[in-house]
C-alpha cells in the first residue's frame, strides 16, 4: 500500500478508535455499577438481576434488526447516530423517579440502541482495516483502556460521592459517544462486487456447514465465558478475596487485552483464523478449569486473568475475521450482528441463567466446571471449522 493511502487509511481509523475508546467507557462504568444503582433505589435482589438482564435480552433481536437496515441502506454510519442520540434521550429517564417498571423500560429503550453500536462500528470499520488485522488491534485495544479508565475512576467517584450521580455519569459517557459518531468518516458502502441484488440474502451463507460450526463454536465459547463476566467477583467474594484484589484480577485480564490487541499484528497472521479458533477455545477449557479448582490460590488466579488474552481478545479478533470473511459487503452487518446475537445475546442470556441456577444450588466451583465442559464444546466446534476450512481451501 502508497504511503499516502496508509496515512489516509491511519486517518480515517482514528476516529474509531474514538469511537472505541467512548463506547467502552460508557460500558465500563454502566455494567459494573449498574446493580449498585438499583440496589440504592431500595429494589430487591431479584428485581435487580432482571433489570441487569435487559442488556442481554435486546442483544437476542436489537443487533440482527440495525444490521439488517443497515445493509439495506448501506448507511452504517448514518445509523450508528441515529442510534447514540436515541440512547443519550432514553437515559434522561434515569433522572426521573419511577419504580422497577419504568426503570426496566428506559433501560429496555436504552440498551436497544446501544446493545448494537459494536456490530455497525465492526461493520463500518471493516473495509478499511482491509484484512490488516494489525490496525485493527491497534484501534479496539483503545475501547479496552477506554473501559479500563472508567472502570477504576467510576469506582473511586462513587466510593467518595455516592450512587446518586449515575445519571450524570451515562449522560455524559453517551454524549462522548454520541460526538464521536460524528466524527467517523460519512460514507455510504456499496453492494458487494459478486452480489446479484442490493438486498443480499443472508440465507445461503448460513446455509454452508463452516459458517454453522463457526457460530456453534462462537455459542458455546461465549456461553462458557459468561461465569467469568457474570459471576467471577462474586465466587472471588466467597473466598475472601478483598475488594482491591478483586479489582486487581480483574485489571490483569484488561491489561493482557491491551497488550495482545497492540501486538496482534505480529503475531495473529502466524496461524490461520479457524487455527486460533481452536487454540482460544482450548485456553478456555484451562482457564475455567484452573479458576473454579484453584481459586484459593492467588497465583493460579493471577495466570487464569492473564489468559484473557487468548480467550477474549484473539478470539474476539478471529471471530470478527471469520465474520469478515463469510459475511462480505451488504451482508456483513446482518453477519456482525449475528455474531452479537449468538455469543452475547444469546449465548449470554443461557450463561448468565444457567450459571446462576449451578452456582446457587451446586456452588461455584461446580458452575466453573461446567463451564470447562461447555469450552470443550467449543473446541470440538472450533475442530470442525478448520477442518472444513482445510477441504475448501483444497
Amino acid at each position: 500500500m502508497p504511503a499516502s493511502q496508509a496515512a489516509v487509511g491511519i486517518r480515517q481509523l482514528v476516529p474509531f478508535a474514538a469511537l472505541s475508546a467512548t463506547y467502552f467507557a460508557h460500558i465500563g462504568f454502566f455494567n459494573p455499577y449498574l446493580p449498585l444503582w438499583l440496589k440504592a433505589q431500595g429494589l430487591p435482589i431479584v428485581t435487580i438481576s432482571l433489570l441487569a438482564s435487559v442488556q442481554s435480552f435486546t442483544r437476542v433481536f436489537a443487533p440482527y434488526a440495525w444490521g439488517a437496515l443497515s445493509d439495506r441502506s448501506g448507511e452504517r454510519v448514518k445509523l450508528l447516530r441515529i442510534s447514540a442520540a436515541v440512547a443519550l434521550v432514553a437515559s434522561t429517564g434515569l433522572w426521573l423517579a419511577g419504580g422497577p417498571l419504568w426503570i426496566g423500560l428506559v433501560l429496555l429503550l436504552l440498551f436497544t440502541h446501544t446493545s448494537s453500536m459494536m456490530s455497525l462500528t465492526e461493520a463500518a470499520m471493516a473495509h478499511l482495516v482491509a484484512g490488516d488485522w494489525g490496525r485493527y488491534g491497534k484501534v479496539r485495544l483503545w475501547g479496552s483502556v477506554g473501559f479500563l479508565v472508567t472502570v477504576f475512576a467510576a469506582g473511586a467517584w462513587f466510593e467518595h460521592f455516592g450512587m446518586g450521580s449515575f445519571p450524570w455519569w451515562t449522560a455524559v459517557t453517551l454524549a462522548t459517544v454520541l460526538a464521536c459518531t460524528w466524527w467517523l468518516p460519512n460514507v455510504k458502502e456499496a453492494p458487494h462486487p459478486h452480489a446479484t441484488t442490493p438486498h443480499e440474502p443472508v440465507g445461503p451463507a448460513l446455509r454452508r456447514p463452516v459458517v454453522r460450526w463457526f457460530f456453534a463454536s462462537l455459542l458455546f465459547h461465549v456461553m462458557a465465558h459468561f461465569s467469568i463476566y457474570g459471576f467471577l467477583s462474586l465466587y472471588l467474594d466467597s473466598l475472601g478475596y478483598s475488594k482491591t484484589t478483586i479489582g486487581f484480577l480483574w485489571g490483569v485480564s484488561v491489561v493482557v487485552e491491551i497488550a495482545w490487541f497492540w501486538a496482534q499484528g505480529r503475531l495473529i497472521g502466524r496461524l490461520r483464523m479457524e487455527r486460533w479458533l481452536v487454540i482460544c477455545a482450548g485456553a478456555m477449557v484451562i482457564r475455567m478449569a484452573i479458576t473454579g479448582g484453584l481459586g484459593h490460590w492467588f497465583a493460579a488466579l493471577f495466570v487464569a486473568q492473564a489468559v484473557h488474552a487468548l480467550t477474549f481478545a484473539t478470539h474476539h479478533t478471529a471471530c470478527i475475521a471469520m465474520v469478515t470473511k463469510h459475511f462480505p459487503g451488504r451482508l456483513r452487518g446482518r453477519g456482525q450482528a449475528l455474531f452479537t446475537v449468538t455469543g452475547y445475546g444469546v449465548g449470554g442470556v443461557v450463561g448468565v441463567l444457567a450459571g446462576g441456577a449451578l452456582a446457587s444450588r451446586f456452588g461455584f466451583q461446580v458452575m466453573f466446571g461446567a463451564a470447562s465442559g461447555l469450552a470443550v464444546v467449543a473446541w470440538l466446534c472450533a475442530r470442525r471449522v478448520e477442518k472444513l476450512e482445510r477441504s475448501e481451501a483444497v
